[in-house]
């Protein structure tokens, strides 16, 4: 973690009281996640955000070593930097253009067409590629290079006895950096690298702290309310007692290959983030990720906070 902007989010953590840097002893969700994950190819894990230490795991070694396009899930670390470097205005809001080709691939949005104009929340929440296309054309290739090795794309995260480190590949031309910026080109990651990105998301929201980057974190939340990650929405989110999650899914092609493949990154609760969540399957499409996740959510609720059964 050789970023100040991760050692800074790893101070909040330690400065936390010592009750909290332990997950809950009756804390157990190895036996579901391993349930949820039987008999399919991929990989999960589950940190407790305080205290950066995994909770549950289904195929560490994959977890930890398998590289692979992220999709969708970078488009938060995108938006952060466009954001809090004021090189756009949350609250504008950009046509959704169908279709959408981009250096010959076309890249069409999977939201629904009745989704026409979009601001940065809305980006997040209905994952719109014509949206960052178009906004990620305000940074450099080395901008969006150090926005990816910041959210620590490019670095071990001590996670695993044995582990790669992704790769980040500087863009040439537009293209290029427009198709990096939605995650299918020019980065690769395990994993575990975006867990522990996404507990920095969840530790920059336990701190309050969120500022300018206030819509990453709405529309994290409102794609599992209503948006693409719907499906990670905990059993029971809207009653008094039940929880609320906030995430991202990502779905890109294969190295060599037809199929796709899929990822969930999140945190639970939304508003005061427990633990993160990643999920991989080598086969499939992020919303197939999400419903992973979802059970995990729920069963966090239930144990911690009493959530209704």
């Amino acid at each position: 973690m050789p970023t100040l902007f991760r050692l800074l989010c790893f101070s909040v953590c330690f400065a936390l009281p010592v009750a909290a840097q332990q997950p809950p002893a009756a804390l157990d969700l190895q036996p579901l996640l391993a349930q949820l994950m039987k008999g399919k190819s991929g990989a999960a894990a589950v940190l407790d955000v305080a205290s950066g230490k995994l909770i549950a795991s289904w195929n560490l070694k994959l977890a930890s070593q398998r590289l692979a396009a992220p999709g969708s899930t970078v488009k938060p670390f995108v938006l952060e930097e466009l954001l809090r470097t004021g090189k756009i205005r949350a609250e504008q809001r950009l046509v959704c253009r169908r279709p959408l080709y981009i250096s010959g691939r076309r890249m069409d949005c999977s939201h629904s067409p009745a989704i026409t104009y979009l601001d940065a929340s809305d980006a997040i929440a209905y994952s719109c590629n014509s949206y960052f296309a178009a906004v990620a054309t305000q940074l450099s290739p080395r901008e969006l290079g150090d926005v990816y090795r910041r959210a620590g794309f490019a670095s071990l995260t001590r996670l695993a006895p044995t582990e790669v480190a992704g790769r980040v590949t500087p863009a040439v031309n537009t293209g290029q950096l427009q198709l990096q910026a939605l995650g299918d080109w020019g980065v690769e990651i395990t994993p575990l690298e975006l867990l522990s990105a996404y507990r920095n998301l969840a530790l920059e929201k336990c701190r309050n702290q969120v500022g300018a980057s206030a819509p990453v974190f709405d529309g994290l939340e409102h794609s599992v309310q209503y948006g693409m990650a719907h499906a990670a929405e905990p059993t029971h989110a809207a009653e008094p007692n039940g929880i609320t999650a906030a995430g991202k899914t990502g779905t890109a092609a294969g190295r060599g290959t037809a199929y796709t493949h899929a990822f969930f990154a999140g945190y639970a609760p939304a508003d005061k983030p427990g633990i993160a969540v990643v999920v991989y399957l080598e086969n499939g499409r992020g919303s197939d990720a999400a419903a992973i996740a979802a059970p995990i959510f729920t069963a966090y609720g239930k144990q911690t906070h009493g959530a209704a059964r």
